[in-house]
């Protein structure tokens, strides 16, 4: 049985399944989905080996081989009108636009992390010192409170700190996911995360006065997003 205002340690398919058949829906999906990462890439330099340890520990967590068009179906069945954001990287950006907007006719916006401290790798390529988040929606609204909520990029250093914290590879910042939240709902509505990582977007829905819903399959992870959203009630 799946109630609101619980994180579960299950794959997000069955969980979703299980809100459809429960008439439960959600009025948000902020979620950061597998990256698609193809090969590992690196050098034979100190900084391309730490690099390359890097994007082992994703493939070893099993984030690396980006979603399916079956996943999304899913997502676009478990909410009341379509809202989404999804965090991602460039190989997946074509996917998500041939399904949302392409074949679903959602509106859409890209939105940027911008992150000010990764490694100075830049042989025959550019930095990688951003990460996308694509926002798409259908009947929906996008309600910036402020001039500074409704920017497009958002400047922070990369999770250094967080990951150490909460174990998590890719852990995003917290204002960025509460600023997604903030913008595109109300207080009281239920927010979904499929991909709930380390509780971020959990504990920015509780912070916000709205109620949420997680899946994450990894025990680890699931446990460290446990653990943080349980602080929070703690201390509130």
């Amino acid at each position: 049985m799946i109630t609101i205002n619980q994180i579960y340690n299950m794959d997000c398919q069955a969980g979703m399944k299980a809100m459809i058949e429960n008439n439960i829906k959600a009025d948000l999906i902020v979620t950061d989905p597998p990256y698609l990462i193809k090969g590992i890439h690196g050098g034979k330099s100190q900084l391309g080996l730490s690099v390359q340890r890097s994007q082992q520990e994703l493939v070893d967590c099993k984030i690396t081989d980006g979603i399916s068009n079956d996943m999304l179906n899913l997502m676009w069945d478990v909410v009341k009108k379509p809202n989404f954001y999804f965090f991602c990287n460039r190989a997946q950006i074509q996917q998500y636009l041939d399904f949302f907007v392409t074949r679903n006719k959602c509106k859409w916006e890209m939105l940027i992390w911008h992150k000010t401290n990764v490694p100075p790798l830049y042989h025959n390529t550019y930095l990688c010192d951003k990460e996308y988040i694509l926002h798409f929606r259908k009947g929906t609204i996008c309600n910036p409170a402020t001039y500074e909520k409704a920017k497009t990029v958002f400047t922070s250093g990369t999770n250094v700190k967080d990951k150490k914290l909460h174990g998590h590879p890719t852990v995003k910042p917290l204002n960025i996911v509460s600023t997604l939240i903030e913008n595109s709902s109300a207080a009281g509505d239920l927010i979904l995360d499929p991909f709930m990582g380390s509780g971020t977007t959990a504990v920015a829905a509780k912070e916000l006065n709205r109620n949420y819903i997680g899946f994450e399959i990894n025990e680890s992870f699931f446990n460290s997003s446990q653990k943080r959203i349980n602080d929070l009630i703690r201390r509130n």
